[in-house]
């Protein structure tokens, strides 16, 4: 699949939180004289032990930190990931959801293996997903070549990690087939290397990514590197895929920088029937305070004016782009 020059317009565990956001009238989000009445709502995250979880529940807790007055309370779930957000939000069960860009690439397109076009729209694009397989230093694995007749964690069944896996191993010449893939939660895969019944495992996420740090802090691990010509490939056919650096020292025993790569960044997403005052709100209410994310959470650095409009092959909802031009951030060229 080749990289398109149209530019798109413009559980179970429970983290509760109250989100803020308008309540009812008009375009601006403003309160009216009279108490809102509370509606609940959802924001589908992922399993605990990936970068999913702290941070929608970061989002959520700014933006109940910072809004007063508005009737909107939600909570945010833990689920299986990208794939299971994506279809709830399609049934009516979740109101917003983080999910990985490059799931939502096909699922918008009905592509690699869904069942039809989902009708989802992004809200704010958030940090990089830089991921990669890491592997004990001591297993003999230096290249992904390597990973042939071993056995590999690749992400939480159901989650959709193959979406941006696939795409990896088969640039550099490896299959499915090739090894013994196992499923497992990011924290259960970190346990699996640690008894060794892995032998290497896909991690990652916003960094720092707690199972990297995790996994770095009880063994001596190693970084499984890309290769730079089958790097260049894969950022020129899809858009999802953009090239990221892990700085030295990011993880323990990591003294030098990893160039890897943001497999798909993670970003909100929601219905594209979902209403405008919702979408327009937690849009401008994350946007304003987002050095109060940065806090919670480093990845809230990504909610700046050069990446949060960032297109993955996915529209924006309205909403979100009358804010984001309303605030001068929306890139010309991208209007719809």
């Amino acid at each position: 699949m080749r990289r398109s020059n149209l530019r798109w317009p413009a559980g179970v565990v429970f983290a509760a939180v109250c989100v803020a956001v308008a309540a009812c009238g008009g375009g601006g989000g403003e309160a009216g004289d009279a108490a809102p009445s509370r509606q609940f709502l959802s924001m589908g995250t992922a399993p605990p032990g990936g970068a999913f979880f702290v941070v929608g529940s970061a989002l959520a807790e700014v933006v109940n930190e910072t809004a007063t007055g508005l009737g909107y309370n939600v909570t945010a779930e833990a689920t299986s990931g990208s794939q299971e957000n994506i279809r709830r939000l399609a049934s009516g069960e979740l109101d917003f959801a983080l999910s990985n860009a490059a799931i939502t690439y096909f699922a918008v397109r009905g592509s690699e293996g869904w069942d039809r076009a989902y009708p989802v729209r992004s809200v704010m694009t958030l940090a990089p997903n830089v991921a990669l397989f890491v592997t004990q230093a001591s297993s003999g694995i230096e290249s992904l070549d390597d990973l042939r007749d071993r056995r590999v964690t690749v992400g939480p069944a159901g989650a959709g990690f193959e979406y941006f896996v696939g795409p990896l191993l088969e640039a550099h010449g490896v299959r499915y087939e090739d090894f013994s893939p196992l499923n497992a939660t990011q924290q259960a895969a970190v346990d699996m290397l640690t008894d060794g019944s892995a032998d290497a495992t896909f991690l990652g996420g916003a960094v720092p990514t707690a199972s990297i740090t995790q996994a770095a802090a009880s063994m001596d691990i190693t970084f499984i590197p890309y290769g730079d010509d089958e790097k260049t490939r894969l950022v020129d056919e899809y858009l999802f895929f953009r090239p990221a650096t892990i700085p030295a020292e990011t993880y323990r025993g990591q003294t030098e920088p990893f160039e890897g790569l943001d497999v798909g960044s993670m970003h909100v997403i929601t219905s594209a029937d979902a209403p405008d005052d919702l979408v327009y709100n937690v849009t401008r209410l994350l946007y304003e305070n987002r050095e109060l994310v940065v806090e919670k959470h480093a990845a809230g650095r990504a909610i700046n004016p050069n990446n949060v409009v960032r297109d993955t092959g996915t529209e924006f909802h309205p909403a979100a782009i009358r804010f984001y031009q309303e605030a001068g951030v929306w890139p010309q060229q991208a209007a719809p």
